[in-house]
């Protein structure tokens, strides 16, 4: 039951006549990545999609961890992809203020 003794079908018939359509998503993981490079990953995850006017929207609930993203990490990622060696990457991600992009690239990879 839903809080308040609404029956769940009457609520799904309720929000039909109102234009919002919900449905759920199997889904294994979400992975959710911030601009501070962290990850927060949310496993067995019960995911639904709600649309209204058009406009999608998640709800997603589950086993939340968080990774944080550590420099070696980026270091170990422009070598991989550019097989330079660790102070060549170091260097080029301090010159590409942390950028591994654009580190990869200074150092002739990405190609």
């Amino acid at each position: 039951m839903i809080p308040g003794g609404m029956d769940p079908k009457k609520m799904q018939a309720l929000m039909k006549q109102m234009g919002i359509k919900s449905e759920e998503i199997e889904a294994v993981k979400v992975t959710i990545e911030t601009s501070s490079g962290s990850a927060i990953i949310i496993e067995e995850p019960q995911v639904t999609k709600i649309t209204m006017q058009g406009q999608a929207s998640f709800q997603i609930a589950g086993n939340v961890r968080v990774e944080e993203k550590t420099a070696a990490d980026d270091i170990k990622m422009v070598m991989e992809q550019t097989g330079c060696t660790e102070e060549d990457a170091k260097a080029a991600l301090e010159k590409s203020n942390g950028d591994i992009a654009e580190a990869i690239v200074s150092l002739g990879g990405g190609k």
